[in-house]
């Protein structure tokens, strides 16, 4: 049995399409065939195709073989009930990678054997989720760094100036020792100043910037440093509007990620690195305290063709000390979610073993965004 996909206007099935394309989540039909008859606006977009396409095709033509999807919808049409089911992997060519829904299937009363299934795409959520995360960790860090710079430094000073005495008075054999003594209590202030960046909890200056002029800065840097032998490509949106950041720390940001992908890279003879920014309208979600809806149009990738991030410590890569490398103190992509978090932002990333992407999201530059930006540092004066 197929339904018309496009109904008369005025129509009882003109109301609950127009219902359903509002509901801002893919659903579908499927009948006893397994035969789509039925797809919002969402699904739409979903499946990549039209609905008189959809129509045409089984669900099984876009979802793995075996798929936990349609063990529901068969489930549903024979006993007659709703089911739901969580975090389900429906990768596939035609819907692309890292598919990761919620399912809802329930039957139709008025239709014989025929079911509607909504997604949840858990995607961007979870995203959101592991940001507020990244956050917590680096308020943790910011105490952390705090109680350092004040119990740790000024020992350490007096050791210093003790192994620095006991140099120029022991034997030759003993130099060494005394000297290695200043040269490690000079690595742990390092360290001790680095973290003390975040405890920096002052506002952050900021006013319109180009991101490509920031983007085109640090590729220079790059190209002409730590990436010279990489071959790095753009991808810009050239119609982008500028947004509301601090431009050095926007630049310490994307030096930081460009420097992870060069590393990651390594010495391969076909590195590459793609620097690429759009626009995706659609991302929003709500601050907790106040009822305004965050939208985070502004889309920044840093892409490397590198073997990718162990899935051990993909979900908690920007954790404080987590690192790789040998000789990482694991806080600089920490510090560039701090900063990305700062700037009202969020940031993700994407590995497989054919690379690594790290995406920024970031709000737009709005006139209000301004003059809120001017009234705060007004309000920061003595």
């Amino acid at each position: 049995m197929s339904l018309d996909l496009d109904p008369a206007p005025g129509t009882a099935a003109t109301t609950a399409q127009l219902a359903l394309n509002a509901l801002g989540h893919p659903v579908i039909m499927v009948d006893e065939g397994g035969y789509i008859t039925f797809a919002n606006a969402e699904a739409e977009d979903f499946f990549r195709v039209s609905a008189a396409v959809l129509s045409r095709n089984r669900l099984c033509d876009y979802v793995p073989f075996g798929s936990p999807l349609l063990t529901l919808v068969e489930q549903a049409q024979e006993r007659r009930a709703a089911f739901n089911e969580y975090r389900v992997d429906i990768s596939s060519p035609r819907l692309g990678s890292d598919r990761l829904v919620d399912i809802y299937v329930a039957p139709v009363a008025e239709l014989s054997n025929h079911v509607v299934v909504m997604f949840l795409e858990r995607g961007m959520a979870e995203k959101i989720d592991r940001q507020m995360t990244h956050r917590g960790a680096a308020r943790s860090v910011s105490g952390l760094a705090a109680m350092l710079a004040h119990e740790i430094k000024n020992p350490l000073s007096g050791i210093r100036g003790a192994a620095q005495l006991l140099e120029s008075v022991v034997t030759d054999a003993d130099r060494p020792l005394a000297r290695l003594i200043t040269e490690e209590t000079d690595r742990i202030v390092a360290l001790v100043d680095r973290m003390e960046v975040f405890s920096d909890e002052r506002p952050v200056d900021r006013e319109p910037v180009n991101i490509h002029v920031v983007l085109d800065h640090v590729k220079a840097i790059a190209s002409n440093g730590f990436a010279r032998n990489i071959t790095i490509t753009e991808r810009y949106d050239p119609s982008l509007p500028p947004i509301l950041a601090n431009r050095d720390q926007l630049v310490q940001v994307f030096i930081n990620l460009l420097k992870n992908a060069a590393e990651a890279i390594g010495n391969a003879g076909d590195g590459e690195i793609t620097i690429s920014t759009a626009f995706r309208p659609g991302i929003r979600f709500s601050v907790p305290g106040t009822k305004e809806r965050v939208s985070l149009p502004m889309e920044f990738c840093v892409h490397d063709n590198g073997p990718g991030v162990s899935p051990d410590i993909q979900s908690i890569i920007f954790d404080p000390f987590i690192t790789t490398k040998q000789n990482g103190s694991g806080l600089g992509l920490a510090l560039v979610a701090k900063i990305v978090g700062a700037h009202g932002g969020v940031i993700e990333c994407d590995s497989t073993s054919r690379g690594t992407t790290f995406r920024v999201l970031m709000p737009a530059w709005r006139e209000r965004d301004a003059e809120r930006a001017g009234n705060s540092s007004e309000g920061q004066k003595p």
